[in-house]
């Protein structure tokens, strides 16, 4: 069974989703985009069946408990623990490493909480992967990450600098592990990223399929939407 852990900042204007405050999003409505994007990795990792754990700066249990409560069936299977490290490398570095060999974990998922479309199938074929490999990456737009799960440690420092897919895969094989991946998916870290995000969900409310249900309702509240003026293709809100 993998452990699914996320490794994130707690959602508040002016901090969430930096690379999107003022432009395309105000502070209020990235805060908003990125609280249901964590929901929504909170319930993908809950339908998977895989186990739910929460690495959190200090101080934010409450904000991350409030969330898995209003998002998930069974919150209380949900574990919380602080964070250990400067960076997210070191954040996720450490808890990859303590779960894997102190707690004999099989395999441990990695994700940010800025990936909502790595649903419950998507993670599923993972956990499929991580049976016959050591290292699965997910990558995102713009040659970030929107997953990464592991059966065997790798080394952390660093492994997360741009392209950050390409990074984790070199980590991968120079640690002799087996690398493989599941499909890329948007990563709402940058405008391009956001505009695959909205495209995508709102072509697939349109088609009657599956969508990340909190970051579709955002979507909708905050009235996004992709547009194109002088030949940019962006995002833009209430629209």
């Amino acid at each position: 069974m993998t452990l699914h852990v996320l490794v994130a900042e707690p959602p508040a204007a002016g901090n969430s989703l930096p690379g999107l405050v003022e432009e395309p999003l105000a502070p209020e409505a990235a805060a908003s985009l990125h609280a249901a994007a964590i929901k929504d990795t909170m319930v993908a990792a809950e339908r998977s069946g895989g186990e739910l754990l929460v690495n959190h700066p200090e101080g934010a249990e409450a904000a991350f408990r409030s969330m898995a409560e209003a998002a998930l069936e069974e919150a209380d299977a949900v574990r919380f623990e602080v964070q250990v490290g400067s960076s997210f490398a070191a954040r996720a570095g450490n808890a990859t490493t303590h779960l894997l060999e102190e707690e004999g974990v099989d395999s441990v998922a990695i994700q940010r909480g800025t990936a909502p479309t790595v649903d419950r199938t998507a993670l599923d074929g993972a956990a499929m992967q991580l049976r016959r490999h050591d290292v699965v990456i997910g990558p995102g737009t713009g040659g970030r990450d929107a997953y990464l799960g592991l059966s065997a440690a790798i080394d952390f420092d660093g492994a997360f600098e741009p392209p950050a897919v390409e990074t984790l895969a070199q980590r991968g094989v120079d640690g002799g592990h087996d690398v493989a991946f599941i499909a890329t998916h948007p990563v709402i870290e940058d405008e391009a990223g956001l505009a695959t995000l909205v495209a995508t969900v709102r072509a697939r409310r349109l088609a009657g399929r599956a969508v990340p249900a909190h970051t579709a309702e955002a979507i909708e509240t905050l009235g996004l939407r992709v547009s194109v003026s002088d030949g940019h293709r962006g995002v833009v809100a209430g629209g």
